[in-house]
């Protein structure tokens, strides 16, 4: 396999094996260029969820060969659809049996799973397309990327407005001086992802079903009792499968601002929490939380700090915003010393200098950025694995703006210290406790 592309032996050079359960479309259009079936890409997805199941659709004509899932009686309408694709359980079999037929790799399963399933691909020379965020530590993070980088292959984290017009002209604002030297950021997502309602259902001690496989949706988990109250959507706001709003959402809100002003790593983070006991509610998260970065001076532009806001923690009204014009309540709003420029979730929503009037007096700049042709973010990637390039939001970009919120979730276990990260040291300079929720213990039997 051309790790770097594709080659016409790697598209679908396995054509006799492939073809026995698979049946190849006569075009794909990508971008401007229509793509021969030749070229098409072999898929396998891992996790049916509905992020999972938007990915696939999104690169509707490419070959779905595979379809991997604990739960044997998931989607099972949705399976229907791609009936050429082969069912697998343990995506280990699915790996060992479907090698030479697969070149890319799709994970959206819980965030536990995400490092596990990916540098498991990513060694076997497959191209992969994950979920956000990246992984459900900073080790597993730092981790996906060297696989990556190592095995020479094309990745992309599923930030999908990353590959949207609005995060570009937030860029192309900023840069054009929109709102002059950025100082703060407040930014944040009304969503709760808690588990805090479902303590109570832990007391009982219901049968695994049949059609799960307890063990292997643990994964590198601790070992624990099953409870449907983990399952599906509701794993997010479970603390040792997920990571709440804050590892959901900042991916997606913060990308903008992390692009723009090229923020990298911060060097404090320090958490408010109400209402929650880590000690006694660990396995959950807060209703809400305000967790606060200082990023340092980078390039031309001064430190900057950032709020994040989450649940019933709400983004503060901006002063400058018109009373009969709501703010944003998951987005963010970006202050400079010369104005501030309001947006919604995915970078979209509308980009907005606020208020109004300044934004009707400001002139445009033109676009500079590249758009993404071809059908958004699931297409860039399939087209960045054709062109052996990288896709735009790859695992050297996504792993740095998914550390933010891993580092943001140990600041909210502890909450209450302001913590010094180093990120070059993978360390805090200033806290044992928070260095030892850097690695994760993994269950015996798994590893990376």
């Amino acid at each position: 396999m051309r790790k770097s592309g594709i080659s016409r032996r790697t598209v679908l050079g396995a054509a006799g094996a492939a073809a026995s359960f698979m049946i190849v479309p006569r075009r794909v259009v990508a971008g401007a260029r229509e793509i021969p079936p030749s070229e098409t890409i072999n898929l396998a997805l891992i996790g049916l969820g509905w992020p999972g199941r938007k990915d696939v659709d999104a690169l509707a004509g490419e070959n779905l060969v595979a379809l991997c899932d604990v739960d044997t009686k998931r989607e099972l309408d949705w399976r229907k659809k791609y009936p050429g694709a082969k069912q697998f359980v343990d995506y280990r079999k699915m790996y060992d049996e479907m090698d030479k037929n697969i070149d890319a790799v799709i994970v959206a399963t819980p965030d536990h799973t995400h490092a596990v399933l990916a540098v498991g691909a990513m060694k076997r020379g497959k191209h992969v397309y994950c979920e956000k965020p990246l992984a459900h530590s900073i080790w597993e993070v730092r981790e996906m990327m060297k696989a990556a980088k190592e095995n020479k292959v094309i990745t992309q984290m599923g930030n999908q407005g990353h590959s949207s017009d609005s995060i570009r002209l937030l860029c192309e604002w900023i840069w054009d001086g929109a709102i002059g030297n950025v100082h703060t950021i407040h930014a944040g997502c009304s969503i709760s992802n808690t588990g805090m309602d479902k303590l109570p259902e832990l007391q009982k001690r219901p049968t695994v079903p049949e059609n799960l496989n307890w063990d292997l949706w643990l994964g590198p988990a601790a070992e624990r009792p099953y409870s449907p109250v983990y399952l599906h959507e509701s794993w997010r706001g479970w603390s040792p499968f997920g990571d709440g709003t804050l590892g959901d959402w900042l991916c997606h809100v913060v990308d903008p601002v992390f692009w723009a002003l090229d923020l990298g790593a911060p060097t404090t983070v320090q958490a408010e929490v109400k209402d929650w006991d880590p000690k006694a509610q660990g396995d959950v998260f807060p209703r809400g939380e305000v967790v606060t970065y200082e990023f340092p001076a980078k390039g031309k532009r001064g430190p900057v700090k950032m709020s994040w806001f989450t649940g019933v923690e709400r983004i503060p009204r901006p002063e400058m915003l018109e009373k009969d014009r709501k703010p944003v309540d998951t987005g963010a709003i970006v202050f400079g010393d010369k104005g501030a420029i309001m947006y919604g979730s995915h970078g979209a929503g509308g980009v907005r200098i606020i208020p109004d009037e300044k934004m009707k007096a400001y002139k445009r700049p033109e676009k500079t950025i590249p758009r993404v042709p071809g059908g958004g973010h699931e297409r860039d990637w399939a087209n960045a694995i054709r062109a052996g390039k990288p896709a735009g939001s790859d695992f050297s970009y996504g792993g740095p703006l998914t550390e933010i919120a891993l580092v943001g979730l140990i600041a909210v276990k502890l909450k209450g210290q302001k913590l010094e990260w180093d990120a070059e040291k993978m360390a805090f300079a200033n806290s044992a406790e928070a260095n030892a929720l850097v690695k994760p213990k993994f269950r015996e039997g798994w590893k990376l």
